[in-house]
């Protein structure tokens, strides 16, 4: 009977280590159907692995020189607002040289080029700002995937630079240029890839194969945003969220059937939607500028309600908020108008600002385990507590001057970050 109780044993532990090794490989295998796998070193898309700004890699340095931490490489590169992206150890940045649009892949360890892929362009910003590609790319499966700000969208082999296919997004759906371009990067859902176009001819968000670049599907009206969807699952269904100019949309991925709309944008006409919706659980976060500001929205049962909104407590001009166990990190305030933005931190369900640095000043933020890693944008690197009972700035050192707007990557330890015409490899892993 002992023989027999001991071999139970066995099998039972042999049992558990098999279903956890198949639920493990669920988890890789549905993340890898969305494009975003939350168990990552890489940073392959914007605002990181889940696209909520939320650095999974290895334990990060936090404690700084004086003079910060190194700058291991440093390299000029042409325009663009395109955030750069990071996988396998290489660095991909989209930019623009001359009248070229130009797709770079850089070995991460030393900004050294390995490939790049250049195409001819003639965009011109409309109120003289930088005339570079806004969006920034995604990597997936051995594929990049990149969106031109005159709307061409682009698939290149990851380790070749070669073109697998193109589409003339724009010309092919008849979309007008908008403020500032084509801003949105590309969400890779399953097989499709997804993209807020903008086109008035029921072309507002439209779905492409991935593998050979054909039509899907295409869904609503509305003009673009300068905002990237994301997707979900809510009580086991996918959602994608897209941001549009006039509001959100939630849309079934696989049909492009829409479920819900919320109207949410600026009574005025020169305004923009460019903040990422923030999902968290049937949750979804939406903040914009211009007089529009905060909405929290629950899914439940197929229902829409908004548990609060405001324009006094998280109004996002352009930055992409995070949130940590119920408290929401970001800027507040337009970065246009003095006294610029405050950095604050608001509890999620209840709107209430939990602490405010006011004139604080425009950039963007990421969380990486219990801190906080702010890249202002006056070039400025700090590095702050996540912590909702008050503001504690650690560390800072400056890693680039001029205007820093594009999203940085955080991968392997290594920070890449951009401002106009340079590109920077801070190591912020332990020494």
């Amino acid at each position: 009977m002992r023989d027999c109780s001991c071999q139970d044993k066995k099998l039972e532990s042999l049992s558990q280590t098999v279903n956890k090794g198949l639920l493990l490989l669920f988890v890789v295998l549905t993340n890898s159907c969305f494009g975003q796998s939350e168990v990552s070193d890489d940073w392959p898309q914007i605002h990181g692995p889940g696209r909520d700004g939320k650095y999974w890699g290895a334990p990060l340095n936090t404690n700084w020189p004086n003079t910060g931490p190194p700058v291991v490489w440093k390299r000029k590169i042409g325009e663009g607002f395109s955030g750069p992206i990071a996988s396998q150890g290489r660095v991909i940045l989209f930019h623009r040289i001359a009248n070229e649009e130009i797709m770079e892949c850089l070995e991460a360890a030393s900004g050294k080029t390995l490939w790049s892929y250049a195409y001819p362009t003639s965009y011109r910003d409309s109120f003289g700002f930088d005339n570079g590609p806004r969006a920034t790319p995604v990597v997936q499966d051995g594929r990049v995937y990149c969106f031109g700000a005159e709307g061409n969208l682009h698939c290149l082999n990851f380790n070749t630079g070669k073109v697998i296919w193109k589409v003339p997004v724009h010309e092919q759906f008849v979309v007008r240029k908008g403020f500032f371009g084509a801003s949105c990067s590309p969400l890779v859902s399953g097989l499709q890839i997804i993209v807020n176009v903008g086109s008035r001819d029921n072309a507002g968000i439209v779905a492409f194969d991935k593998r050979d670049g054909k039509f899907l599907w295409k869904a609503t009206d509305h003009e673009a945003s300068y905002a990237s969807p994301v997707e979900t699952r809510i009580s086991g269904q996918r959602h994608t969220f897209v941001f549009t100019r006039r509001g959100l949309v939630d849309l079934n991925p696989l049909t492009g059937q829409v479920r819900s709309e919320v109207r949410w944008r600026s009574r005025s006409s020169a305004s923009v939607n460019a903040a990422t919706p923030l999902v968290v659980g049937n949750l979804v976060f939406l903040s914009a500028s211009y007089r529009t500001g905060a909405n929290l929205i629950r899914i439940q049962d197929g229902e829409w309600s908004s548990i609060w909104s405001s324009d006094e407590v998280l109004s996002n001009h352009y930055a992409t908020s995070v949130h940590e166990k119920g408290y929401l990190y970001g800027f507040h305030g337009r970065q246009d108008v003095p006294p610029g933005p405050s950095l604050r931190c608001v509890e999620l369900r209840s709107g209430k600002v939990q602490w405010s640095q006011d004139r604080f000043g425009a950039g963007t933020l990421l969380v990486a385990g219990r801190h906080l890693i702010i890249m202002h944008e006056n070039g400025e690197l700090i590095l702050a507590d996540l912590s909702h009972q008050a503001f504690r700035e650690l560390q800072r050192f400056r890693v680039l001057s001029g205007v820093v707007r594009a999203y940085p990557a955080l991968s392997r330890g290594r920070f890449f970050v951009r401002n106009e015409g340079i590109l920077a490899c801070v190591d912020l892993r332990p020494e």
